[in-house]
This record gives structure tokens, C-alpha cells and sequence, in this order.
């Protein structure tokens, strides 16, 4: 699991956690009918929404949220294409097949096989584009889900307290029954601001940053490919990633001096 996403729910639920304790009402907090007002109603909003095709995907989402895995480093995918602008540059292209076959990234690979195949510049870069588009619009799609249940939940905390208060405004002469209504009236806004500040948003937010890295890496590969095609040294083309690299990462040339300074 992600390390800064058990240090947040440790910090967050801890500070809500103390809060309640200190004023001895977190027994008070747990209403089992607010709970299912407020995320019945917010998932039941969601379901209509959105069609099959995107929800399905969503679970997968959430396991990508909480157990992101070791995901490609910079620094390791420059090191990568700078290997391959070098033996490109020794031998040929076709030298790079084995490469092509065994690499993790099938963006990699598509691009490799495209200037393989003899595609002209312009058209690798055309289609390599494209396809981060599209990779960036299935991403917002999923991310866009949750930031609508976070819009969702607040509306059916607020639908929580209007039942509560009617609720209470019907048993005015039983006053026994009075704070057991009002409770469902304060606790189902708790539940529709913490779910959305604290669930939905925060998981919308890391997706769409999963999808930032992974679609910068992209870019560089596109970079990279382009200058594999042009059959660029490798010291050139380190210098072209170098702009990618924001200003706590430009330390890998010097950490790479082997590949960049491979022969021309």
C-alpha cells in the first residue's frame, strides 16, 4: 500500500478520531441510517451518472489507489532509451528488435516498431500523441467519478439533515424520539463533508497524478524514439531530456556518464 496514503488516513482520522474523544460524542457519530443516506444515495447518483463501460473500471482504480506498485522512475527510463539511441547509432535499428519484444512498456515498443517499419517522424509522432490523448481521457474519466461523488455526498448530507429535521418536527410531542431524529440531521452532513474531503477527493486527486507521471514518461519516450529515428548520439539526446527533468533531477548526466558519453 501507498505509504503517503496510510500516513494520510493515519493523520486525518487521527485528528477526527481525537476531536471527538476530547468532547466525548463519538458514540454520537456512528448513525447507521445517516451512513447509508449519505453513501447509498451518492453511489445510487454515481450508478445513474455513468454508464457500465466506465464504472467497470473503477474497482481497478481503487486497487491501483491503495497498491500502486513499483512504478517506472525517470531517471531509468532516460537511462533506457539513451541504451537504445546507442546501439542504434553502432549497428542499425533492426539491432533493436530483441528490445522491442522485451520491454515492459508497449508505448515503447509501438514507437520502436513504428520507426522500424519506416514511418516518417511526423506520423510516429502523430500517433504516439494520440494515443497519450486518449490514455489521458480514460484517466479523467475514472478520476472525474469520484470528484462527482464528492459533489454527491454533501447534497445527501444535507438531504440527511432536511429528513431529520422533519422528522423531528413530527414527533415534537414525544421529546424521547426527538434526539434520536436529530441525530440522523447532524450526523448525515458529517458523513457527506467527510466522504468527499476526505474519500472522494483524495482518491480522485492521487489517480490524477498517477496519470501525470505515467503520462510524462510517455513524453519522454516520444522524445527518445524521435531521436532513436534520427539516429542522434546519445549525448545529444541527454541533453534534449534534460528538459524534461524538473530542477531536483538534473543530476542525471552526471549520474549516467557511461551512456552519454557512448561513441558518436
Amino acid at each position: 500500500m501507498d505509504f503517503m496514503t496510510v500516513l494520510g488516513w493515519i493523520v486525518g482520522l487521527g485528528a477526527i478520531g481525537w476531536v471527538l474523544g476530547e468532547g466525548e460524542t463519538a458514540q454520537f457519530f456512528l448513525n447507521k441510517r445517516a451512513m447509508v443516506l449519505v453513501f447509498g444515495g451518492t453511489i445510487g447518483a454515481t450508478l445513474i451518472t455513468y454508464p457500465w463501460s466506465i464504472l467497470k473500471r473503477v474497482p481497478q482504480s481503487l486497487v491501483q489507489f491503495l497498491f500502486p506498485g513499483r512504478r517506472e522512475s525517470a531517471d531509468r527510463v532516460m537511462s533506457t532509451l539513451l541504451t537504445l539511441a546507442g546501439r542504434a547509432r553502432r549497428s542499425s535499428m533492426q539491432s533493436l528488435e530483441e528490445d522491442m519484444r522485451n520491454t515492459r512498456e508497449q508505448f515503447l515498443a509501438n514507437g520502436l516498431k513504428m520507426i522500424a517499419d519506416g514511418l516518417p517522424s511526423n506520423l510516429v509522432r502523430a500517433n504516439l500523441e494520440k494515443e497519450i490523448h486518449f490514455i489521458r481521457l480514460r484517466h479523467t474519466e475514472i478520476s472525474n467519478v469520484f470528484r462527482n461523488m464528492a459533489t454527491y455526498a454533501p447534497i445527501f448530507g444535507l438531504l440527511g439533515t432536511l429528513v431529520g429535521v422533519v422528522e423531528v418536527l413530527l414527533n415534537l410531542t414525544d421529546p424521547r424520539s426527538m434526539g434520536m431524529h436529530m441525530a440522523v440531521a447532524m450526523t448525515a452532513t458529517f458523513y457527506g463533508i467527510f466522504g468527499a474531503n476526505f474519500l472522494f477527493l483524495p482518491i480522485a486527486g492521487k489517480l490524477q497524478a498517477y496519470s501525470e507521471q505515467e503520462l510524462f514518461l510517455k513524453e519522454v519516450m516520444i522524445e527518445g524514439i524521435l531521436s532513436i529515428q534520427r539516429q542522434e548520439a546519445p549525448a545529444i539526446l541527454s541533453r534534449r531530456l534534460q528538459a524534461y527533468l524538473n530542477r531536483g533531477e538534473k543530476t542525471f548526466t552526471k549520474q549516467n556518464p557511461s551512456q552519454t558519453q557512448e561513441a558518436a
